[in-house]
This record gives structure tokens, C-alpha cells and sequence, in this order.
């Protein structure tokens, strides 16, 4: 068996999951207006920038000590009641046309973020794929958030989790493809047979460019419940694939030769 596994922060949507509900967390009182703006300000700096191992240890310390005692229940209803106002309007209609494709030819999808189960789980059964995987905060005897993570899906851990579903699910790497867009994500790349970047920061353009990794480009945001259901994207989600696939081969040769 075959999977397709997605980053989803500027790989799946256009900004950051966290980022889109800080909003929502400050009107419910969950977050400070300070801390809103902070949270934006990073996420213009990720945007331009890029994320590297500094920039994401600080936020993870900041984020656990923002949410320590934040109900978890309150937390999963929020999102379930705001995804599809924040989230789903910015999603990109092309990795919609490949998550279709995929999906269309017996492949498992699966989304594989740092951001929370909390956001990444529902986000999955909005799309209607298999299913996440994501960081897991720490929770106490009351359900509240302790300030600690269980388990934090960035760099390699993602990979070990990938592997993990793998041999629990009976899916060949070697056959599967992954998409993200930063070079925190290598090892996840590096995991599967087919790698591609999407809307690569700086450090992973040049990785890809040196490994002869497709580079993908998605800019289009499209609602999902919204866009007409055809055979289209599955089309031309078909039609990048095989093109990919086709470069694949010429850079192999080509290194070969």
C-alpha cells in the first residue's frame, strides 16, 4: 500500500494553523491581545523567512507556556466550531487536486504537522482523508494542558511517526510520496521514495534543487465544501504527478549519464 503524506502549514494552507485561530483563541479570552500580535508578527517572519531550529524552540516553549491550563474539551470544540470559517478558506486548490488524485488511485493521505492533534485531527476529517499526525500536549487528572508535550511532530520525530504508521498500517515509504515546505521537514521527506517541496523556504529550494527533488508551486486558496466536485482535479492532479514523475526519471538518468 501506498500514502501521500502533507505537511499542512503553507504546504496544505497558506499561513499557519495556529496563527489563523490566534484570533479566535483572544475573542474567547484563551490568549492576550499582546500575544495575538506576537503570533502574527511570527508568522510574517515564517513567511518570508522560513523556519529554522531556534525560531521553532522558541515558539514551542512560548506556545506551552500560553495554553498550560487551558481546557483541552473547550480547545477541540473551539476549532470544531471555527475550522471551517478560519481554516478551510485557506486551503490551496492544488494540493486539494492532489490530495483527490491520490485519494482517486487507492492512496492513503495523511497530514503530518507540528501544529496540535487538537487542529490537525479535525482539519483530516474535513478533508476527508485517513487521518494526522501532530504534537501531543501533556494533559493532567482534570484534562487541563500541564505546560509539557508529550510528543512534538517536527524534524525527525516526524519521520519516526511516519515509519510507526507504516509498519502498524502495512505502507511501503519507498513507494509513498510527501509534501512540505520547509527544511525542518528533510527527514520527512527523506522518508518516502517520492519527495516534493511546496512553496520552499530558502534552505529547502536548495536542498530540492540539489537532490533534484520536484519543487511544486501552490498559490490558488479554495474553499473544500465550495469548489464543484468533478473529475477535473483528479485530472490535473494526475497530469502534475505524471509530469513530476517524468522529471523524476530524466534527473536520474541525467545524473546518471
Amino acid at each position: 500500500m501506498r500514502a501521500a503524506f502533507f505537511d499542512l502549514d503553507k504546504t496544505v494552507i497558506a499561513k499557519s494553523s495556529l496563527g489563523a485561530l490566534g484570533p479566535e483563541f483572544h475573542h474567547h479570552g484563551l490568549i492576550k491581545r499582546w500575544t495575538l500580535v506576537r503570533g502574527l508578527g511570527s508568522q510574517l517572519w515564517f513567511l518570508w523567512f522560513g523556519a529554522d531550529e531556534g525560531k521553532l524552540d522558541q515558539i514551542r516553549e512560548t506556545l506551552m507556556k500560553i495554553t498550560k491550563g487551558w481546557d483541552r474539551d473547550e480547545v477541540r470544540q473551539l476549532v470544531a466550531d471555527t475550522i471551517n470559517e478560519v481554516i478551510e478558506p485557506l486551503i490551496y486548490a492544488e494540493a486539494l487536486e492532489l490530495i483527490d488524485h491520490h485519494k482517486s488511485i487507492g492512496d492513503e493521505v495523511w497530514i503530518v504537522s507540528t501544529s496540535p492533534v487538537e487542529i490537525v485531527e479535525p482539519f483530516a476529517e474535513l478533508l476527508q482523508i485517513n487521518g494526522a499526525i501532530g504534537s501531543r500536549a501533556a494533559i493532567d487528572e482534570n484534562n487541563r494542558y500541564t505546560g509539557a508535550l508529550e510528543f512534538f511532530a517536527r524534524g525527525e520525530n516526524k519521520a519516526i511517526a511516519m515509519r510507526e504508521l507504516a509498519a502498524l498500517r502495512g505502507i511501503d515509504l519507498a513507494e509513498s510520496s510527501a509534501y512540505s515546505d520547509s527544511e525542518t521537514d528533510v527527514p520527512m521527506l527523506e522518508a518516502v521514495g517520492h519527495p516534493y517541496a511546496v512553496n520552499a523556504d530558502r534552505v529547502l529550494a536548495r536542498i530540492a534543487h540539489e537532490r533534484s527533488w520536484p519543487i511544486l508551486t501552490f498559490v490558488r486558496p479554495v474553499r473544500a465544501h465550495d469548489r464543484r466536485r468533478s473529475r477535473t482535479p483528479v485530472i490535473v492532479g494526475a497530469m502534475i504527478v505524471g509530469a513530476l514523475t517524468v522529471a523524476e526519471r530524466f534527473w536520474t538518468f541525467s545524473r546518471r549519464d
